[in-house]
């Protein structure tokens, strides 16, 4: 009953409609046949009591003539108390009685009795009646037999019939069942499908209210539903919108007194006034404005409008050479690694900010040593950022990519990082048409960024980068 649970709705709905079907036939089947022989043998016994009954009257009447008249393949015997033959037709024995004692009892208590035709020389079985005849002081009974054969073998084709037919007619309508419960699903089968491009594409909002379940035409539960689901969807996609709005309104708010306090505790450290309230102030306020900068980023590349990335021919090794220059005084050494120009198509300042980031995090965790380097893999070129940090479990290092994630292990508040620098990388990467993800590497490296990108021949003639590589 438990995997019964685990199947397909189209495969449960045909297991119990044809459950119910196949009772439905059993029963009816059972009660049909039952009927049919019910009818047959009381018509069967109807006749014999009516042939019993003409000759017991002519007993009675003491007129019983030799032969007994009968109609057909019918048996007649009449036989007195000793179990001796008085009378018959042609067609019985007039020597021995068709029934034995306890068989003829058994008759004439009211029971029909089953007997092998060939105890008066006929093929098949024969069904007896009989019924008492004479008087008191010289009883008699009469015995009417007929042919039974043709009927059993009427039954049990039947019976052959109705096995082999039931199953030839589940399978027809297991076949249409299929085929209709498919028909009649295929609305919920498009409301997954559009449900799973939601999930895909995170579309709710903008233009044309974003992507919605498409509704059935039938006025049924099924369109309800559908309906249901896109007036849940508008109202997810308003929640959306409001808090990308306020994100967006209060990030841009907070960067113009943000850029005053900044400026005015510089122009407070170069005048000397505040004694040493300004360098103390000073490192708070800028990773406050960086959160702020960071936040309205997400804000814009949630947003449905946003303008495409500004993609242009850049060496990833130049890039990456300034970059790691302006790391000349960080706690820790960063040393790049390119051994060759590696081209690549994108925006310089998201890519810069991108793997600024990813330089900034190894940094901050790294023991002794960062280092960042550029190849070609095929048709990708890879951009890698190692340190030797305390690494990233396997199970946080994808998890360490969405918004506001922290890992107490590796980050600190003390330390900076509001847990939104990975998100971004993420999204500016992605933007660029190429992927980041974290790996182990091996020692002395614990932890790698790497980053891939197509390289710029390959993007401009249009190479499908998931073949070559």
């Amino acid at each position: 009953m438990k995997r019964f649970w685990t199947l397909s709705l189209r495969a449960r709905l045909m297991i119990i409609g044809l459950a119910g079907v196949s009772i439905a036939l059993i029963m009816g089947g059972v009660a049909f046949f039952g009927a049919l022989t019910y009818t047959v043998d009381r018509t069967l016994d109807n006749e014999a009591l009516a042939s019993a009954g003409e000759v017991a009257a002519m007993v009675n009447e003491n007129r019983l003539p030799s032969p007994v008249p009968v109609s057909g393949a019918q048996v007649v015997q009449v036989v007195d108390d000793q179990q001796r033959v008085i009378g018959g037709s042609v067609t019985a024995d007039r020597l021995t009685p068709l029934l034995r004692q306890n068989e003829l009892a058994t008759a004439l208590a009211g029971e029909a009795v089953r007997v092998d035709g060939l105890r008066v020389g006929v093929s098949g079985p024969l069904r007896v009646r009989a019924v008492p005849a004479g008087t008191a002081a010289a009883p008699v009974s009469v015995i009417v037999a007929l042919p039974y054969g043709d009927v059993l073998a009427t039954r049990t084709a039947l019976r052959n019939a109705l096995l082999i037919t039931f199953p030839l007619l589940l399978g027809a309508l297991a076949a249409v069942a299929w085929r209709v419960i498919g028909w009649t699903l295929r609305p919920v089968e498009h409301l997954r499908a559009g449900a799973e491009q939601i999930s895909r594409t995170g579309r709710l909002s903008g233009s044309a209210r974003g992507e919605r379940l498409p509704v059935p035409p039938a006025a049924d539960e099924i369109r309800a539903l559908a309906v249901t689901l896109n007036e849940m969807l508008d109202r997810l996609a308003d929640a959306q919108e409001r808090q990308r709005s306020f994100v967006a309104d209060a990030a841009h708010e907070l960067r113009s007194p943000l850029a005053s306090i900044q400026a005015q505790l510089e122009v407070a450290g170069r005048l000397g006034d505040g004694g040493t309230l300004p360098s103390d102030v000073m490192p708070d306020v800028k990773r406050l404005t960086g959160i702020v900068e960071d936040l309205l980023l997400l804000a814009r590349a949630d947003a449905d409008t946003k303008p495409p990335a500004r993609l242009n021919r850049i060496d990833a090794c130049e890039l990456l050479a300034e970059l790691t220059r302006a790391y000349a005084g960080a706690r820790v050494p960063v040393a790049l690694v390119a051994d060759r120009p590696v081209m690549i198509m994108v925006d310089a300042d998201e890519l810069h900010r991108a793997i600024g980031n990813l330089v900034d995090n190894a940094v901050r965790h790294a023991r002794t040593q960062v280092e960042v380097a550029a190849r070609i893999d095929q048709s990708w070129a890879v951009i890698s950022v190692s340190d030797d940090g305390p690494g990233i479990a396997p199970e946080d290092r994808e998890r360490v990519f969405e918004r506001f994630t922290r890992l107490d292990d590796a980050r600190g508040r003390s330390s900076g990082g509001a847990g939104l620098g990975l998100a971004i990388v993420r999204e500016l990467i992605t933007r660029a048409g190429g992927t980041v993800a974290l790996t182990a590497p091996a020692p002395p490296w614990n932890t790698r960024a790497e980053v891939r990108l197509l390289v710029a021949q390959v993007q401009q003639s249009g190479t499908d980068p998931v073949a070559d590589s």
